[in-house]
């Protein structure tokens, strides 16, 4: 199995798995992160990544977690409440915008 050594603020050098490991990526932001939890103290680490560390945990097996470039973009307005989720679901029983695609020509 595949070893990587990583440094954290306090132990030091530690050897984590790729399991151990998240890398994510925003390539439409133009940065990168891995984090792990340190396995002596228990903190969580995290560190930038350029392009060298990603492709080095790349190959030791570790998965990419990309973020989509929507994900990133601004929004604005109130946040979508409960209610407003119900009153959708409700709306979507009244009015199936689908449902008169399918429905047979007059005439058929």
């Amino acid at each position: 199995m595949t070893t990587i050594k990583a440094t954290c603020p306090v132990c030091g050098d530690v050897d984590l798995t790729p399991s151990d490991v998240r890398l994510t990526v925003a390539e439409s932001a133009g940065w990168a992160t891995y984090t792990f939890r340190c396995s002596e103290c228990h903190d969580n680490v995290e560190k930038p990544a350029d392009e060298e560390v990603v492709a080095l945990l790349s190959s030791a097996g570790v998965v990419i977690d990309r973020v989509p470039a929507e994900a990133l973009e601004g929004h604005s307005g109130a946040a979508f409440t409960y209610d407003d989720v119900l009153d959708f679901a409700l709306w979507l029983e009244k009015n199936d915008l689908v449902a008169g695609d399918f429905s047979p020509a007059p005439g058929a």
